[in-house]
């Protein structure tokens, strides 16, 4: 897999993965990224024009409290039913 710039308005949060944000969390991952850049992608399938959050909710949050507008992401499939 390898990582790519995602916009962060393309991305679409789940109601399932939309659970309260822990702002202790997003502060302390918003510093991290703000010193050593994003480590860890996040996971989003495509979905047509947009993707679709798999994990990285809170990574999400703390690069739009940057001001990030792009959100370094590892693409997966959509499992099959």
């Amino acid at each position: 897999m390898r990582p790519v710039k995602v916009k962060i308005a393309d991305i679409y949060v789940p109601t399932a993965l939309r659970v309260p944000i822990d702002a202790a969390k997003v502060e302390e991952l918003a510093l991290s990224i703000a010193e050593q850049g994003q480590q860890v992608p996040i996971l989003v399938r495509a979905d047509k024009a947009r993707f679709v959050l798999v994990s990285g909710l809170h990574r999400v949050e703390a690069c739009k409290a940057l001001g990030e507008t792009t959100v370094i992401a590892n693409l997966v499939q959509a499992r099959k039913h």
